[in-house]
């Protein structure tokens, strides 16, 4: 299996549930001191990879082409919080590439062999942002809500072949990933989940072929729900809540991840 988004934290916990489980891991992602140092630990191949280089992309794909990848795990993402007209058109560009391009073209590429042989899957990492836009995550809520529809399209479109499809949906984690990063001090009664909590799902998506899975407390899903159904309501609700001044905290704290 290949995990892309290995060398962070989310990455780190997926790649270890599945070690444990005996999998043949092929990791990639940007660092690759602790990709390697990974690798030492659980076992499995490292291969470095910046998803923001579509020469990087290529060459990850002719190095797994002739290997029976059977399960793809597009973990890798970058923050992309603060207002659009503050991001450089770079920058933007990095995220696109890394949150959208990567894991469709990964896709594209390692169906074909899943569908030849009938069997594999494919967990796309989204989150509740790809269901419930918030102020000053314009172009990260654009890639994700862009990633789950693209999963949840292909889902149908590869069933038919014995290839699973599943899409995985975090809130707040508070070990590991883009809002642990921040350091934010979250609102009372807005609950959070782990880095493990998220390997689990990733695991229960593949075993039980599940389309979709929220990884958030019982709150954080209704209240996405909510803002899927009646988004107006669901913005004045976040701007009470305090939103805009979360949202504020997250674009500082993520500036150096970006």
């Amino acid at each position: 299996m290949l995990i892309t988004g290995a060398t962070g934290g989310l990455g780190h916990a997926i790649a270890r549930a599945f070690a444990a489980r005996g999998a043949d891991l092929i990791l990639t992602g940007r660092r690759a001191d602790v990709l390697e140092s990974l690798v030492a630990q659980i076992g499995g191949r490292a291969l470095p990879c910046d998803l923001a280089q579509r020469g990087q992309v290529d060459r990850l794909i002719a190095e797994v082409r002739d290997i029976p990848v059977d399960i793809l795990v597009a973990n890798a993402g970058l923050p992309a919080t603060g207002l659009l007209t503050a991001l450089p058109q770079e920058r933007i560009d990095r995220i696109l590439e890394v949150n959208l391009r990567a894991p469709i073209t990964l896709a594209r590429e390692l169906a074909p062999g899943m569908m030849e042989r009938r069997r594999g899957h494919i967990v796309f990492m989204s989150s509740l942002s790809g269901k419930a836009a918030s102020a000053s995550s314009s172009l990260y809520a654009a890639t994700k809500f862009g990633l789950r529809g693209f999963a949840l399209s292909i889902c149908e479109d590869l069933r038919p072949y014995g290839v699973g499809v599943s899409v995985v949906l975090p809130g707040f984690i508070r070990d590991a990933g883009m809002f642990a990063d921040a350091k934010i001090k979250l609102p009372p009664g807005i609950g959070t989940r782990t880095s493990d909590d998220v390997a689990a799902a990733v695991i229960s998506a593949i075993e039980r072929n599940r389309a979709e899975i929220d990884v958030a407390p019982a709150a954080l899903r209704i209240g996405a729900t909510v803002a899927g159904a009646a988004p107006a309501l669901a913005a004045t609700g976040q701007r009470l809540l305090g939103g805009r001044k979360l949202a504020s905290e997250l674009a500082s704290g993520q500036q150096s991840k970006q």
